[in-house]
């Protein structure tokens, strides 16, 4: 990746512009039988209408903080992408209260409705599927998505020294961010074309990390499972055979 990317937005541009076609982020959800593999481009066109849809119809602005409610989740890796792509602050699993905006799953409606701004939820159900009805004061993202534009374009600057995630009682830049995912690539061992395998929750910065920040940074890719617990050890196997694993962190 470009020694010159400050932001996490920064890193999925140098990837989209280095090869496009390559796989970023295949997602297994072992409760349900799910499997998602977005390359570059396509996880690079989710977090654009994302973008989009958080910068005009959402009105969020650079500085203004979201309550991400949301697990380990191929979403929410787009979700993190936008807020950065706008400068907004990603809270992952912050106080909806104390929010500008919320963008839940279906298991934290209750919690999520306490925030005064703009509410966002997910279904996560496979392929991106909308809810059966929209949650009463909710916007349903599978509805109101696919229609955003396909590009996007700040419509400010976004300033790699403010804040852009906030998870675990740490906030962090958008610089500091790239950093600790270099950091953290090397630690893991990644290197350009790593496959990592990860089980981690989204709701510590390890987690991030592994599943999504450091990957990218290294020019890798992650094989992003929730609910891994469910997988027996013959089945773990199999999958990093077939999905061409690497590393792990587990």
């Amino acid at each position: 990746m470009n020694s010159s990317d400050r932001t996490p937005a920064d890193l999925l541009r140098s990837a989209l512009a280095a090869d496009p076609a390559r796989p970023l982020v295949t997602f297994y959800d072992d409760a349900t039988g799910e499997r998602v593999e977005l390359s570059v481009a396509t996880f690079a066109n989710w977090v654009a209408k994302t973008a989009n849809l958080l910068q005009g119809d959402l009105a969020a602005e650079p500085g203004d903080r979201l309550a991400l409610l949301l697990p380990a989740h191929w979403q929410s890796a787009v979700w993190l992408l936008a807020c950065s792509s706008v400068g907004v602050v990603a809270d992952v699993q912050g106080d909806p209260a104390a929010a500008d905006l919320v963008v839940t799953g279906p298991d934290t409606l209750e919690r999520a409705r306490a925030c005064r701004g703009e509410r966002v939820a997910l279904a996560l159900r496979p392929l991106g599927g909308r809810f059966p009805q929209a949650p009463e004061g909710f916007a349903d993202y599978a509805v109101e998505v696919p229609s955003q534009g396909d590009r996007f374009a700040p419509f400010a600057p976004v300033d790699a020294d403010a804040p852009a995630l906030a998870v675990g009682g740490m906030e962090l830049t958008g610089a500091q961010l790239v950093a600790r995912a270099r950091e953290d690539a090397g630690a893991l061992g990644l290197v350009p074309g790593s496959r990592l395998l990860t089980g981690r929750t989204y709701d510590t910065w390890d987690g991030l990390s592994a599943g999504l920040f450091a990957p990218l940074a290294a020019g890798g890719s992650v094989v992003l499972c929730r609910h891994l617990g469910q997988l027996d050890a013959d089945g773990l196997a199999q999958r990093t055979e077939s999905e061409r694993v690497t590393n792990t962190a587990v």
